[in-house]
């Protein structure tokens, strides 16, 4: 059975991880603090409606809270001061992290570690909440690796939500861009703003290799979503799916590591592939509610070669040419899963399970599209719990050494 061949495939920590997956553990703990309204880390979680940054539908708003009664700025990452006995140093809270750990004190450490904990579990749960798919994948990686994995994603979900909340002009929105672009840079000098930045603060001091480079290259795809949606080529759309997604692997490659004989420089290109593949079903899933924003991220070039009319797109015509234009292109997003396919056994040895589960899982949301009858203006492709699931005996099958 299914089961079975799960436990057998498993060592105990990715038993763990299913048995938790099973238990739907994580959705039920996110779905108690959403329902506060409030996660038990003092971090707002405004449900709000909307498409969302790939038409996700509803999501949430991270914003950070002070406590009642705190003072002013108590939401940020707070550090203790350096000396238990004297006064607190005029540093801020971000400065304070960046100080060298054997000029603090014990209490100080143990405080911090404690805002470390706090910080993680809310990545954990940023991550569960929006990228169910992604997060059941991550459930596989050693609990270092996977914390890192979820600062990373956490922080490429508030990227995302900044371009997605509501606002009365744009001109805010390149504001809020610069800003955030600013911040990035002071996590990367060890000055963390607020309490989700505390997480990828840590895992840049963690993991070295990282670096800022693909994090500011996603900010740019957040620019180019700004202003562009339309896209001409292929070519144009590769660039923007490199940006918003193959990005990722980019920021995900120094956590994972590379297995013996095998450079991340060898797992770059499938690395980037898996990126864009990911982004490519994302919009192949996403037509129905990226047509109501006026938003068309199939090429032009396509839709004119196989007689598709943007009038027609956004009216939600399934017409056997728009079934013809979806098969040529669901036929490339595979193309581009096969490339990435390529580079899965070049991982260390514990992260090709997660990889090539999340890469499965994902890609099985094409075959939905396909026994949806093609109709992605009305109907949401995914994939079940159980059906993902499913999937982990033959992704364990394809990871294991030959």
């Amino acid at each position: 059975s299914a089961s079975r061949a799960i436990a057998e495939m498993c060592d105990q920590r990715y038993r763990g991880a299913l048995l938790l997956f099973l238990a739907g553990g994580a959705h039920s703990a996110w779905v108690a603090g959403a329902v506060s309204g409030r996660s038990r880390h003092g971090v707002a979680l405004a449900e709000r409606g909307g498409s969302g940054g790939a038409g996700r539908g509803a999501s949430l708003c991270m914003v950070q809270t002070v406590a009642p009664g705190a003072t002013p700025g108590a939401g940020r990452a707070a550090a203790p001061s350096t000396d238990a006995e004297g006064p607190p140093l005029p540093l801020t809270a971000g400065e304070r992290f960046a100080l060298d750990e054997k000029t603090m004190s014990p209490a100080a450490l143990a405080r911090r570690e404690e805002q470390l904990e706090r910080s993680y579990e809310l990545c954990r749960e940023i991550t569960a909440h929006y990228s169910k798919t992604f997060f059941m994948g991550t459930r596989l990686f050693p609990p270092d690796k996977a914390r890192a994995v979820w600062a990373v994603y956490a922080w490429c979900r508030r990227t995302d939500d900044i371009v997605d909340k509501p606002r009365a002009d744009r001109t805010s929105l390149r504001t809020e861009l610069t800003e955030w672009q600013r911040r990035l840079t002071d996590v990367w000098e060890g000055k963390p703003y607020d309490l989700i930045d505390l997480a990828l603060a840590d895992t840049v001091r963690k993991f070295p290799a990282l670096t800022i480079t693909p994090f500011e290259d996603m900010i740019k795809g957040m620019v180019m979503d700004l202003d562009q949606n339309r896209f001409e080529t292929f070519e144009e759309l590769y660039v923007y799916c490199y940006r918003v997604a193959g990005t990722v692997g980019l920021m995900t490659m120094p956590i994972m590591g590379t297995a013996d004989g095998y450079t991340e420089e060898d797992a770059l290109e499938p690395a980037l592939a898996l990126g864009v593949a990911l982004q490519l079903t994302n919009i192949l899933r996403d037509v129905g509610e990226d047509r109501h924003r006026q938003r068309i991220y199939i090429p032009q070039e396509d839709l004119r070669r196989f007689g598709v009319s943007e009038q027609a797109l956004i009216k939600g015509v399934r017409s056997d040419k728009y079934v013809a234009l979806l098969k040529f292109q669901i036929e490339r997003a595979r193309e581009w899963y096969k490339r990435a396919e390529e580079g899965v056994n070049m991982l260390s040895q514990e992260a090709r399970l997660p990889v090539r589960a999340s890469l499965d899982m994902y890609s099985s949301i094409l075959d939905k599209i396909e026994a949806n009858q093609y109709d992605n203006f009305e109907k949401r492709a995914y994939t079940t719990k159980w059906e993902k699931l499913a999937l982990l005996p033959g992704a364990w099958l394809k990871t294991r050494p030959k």
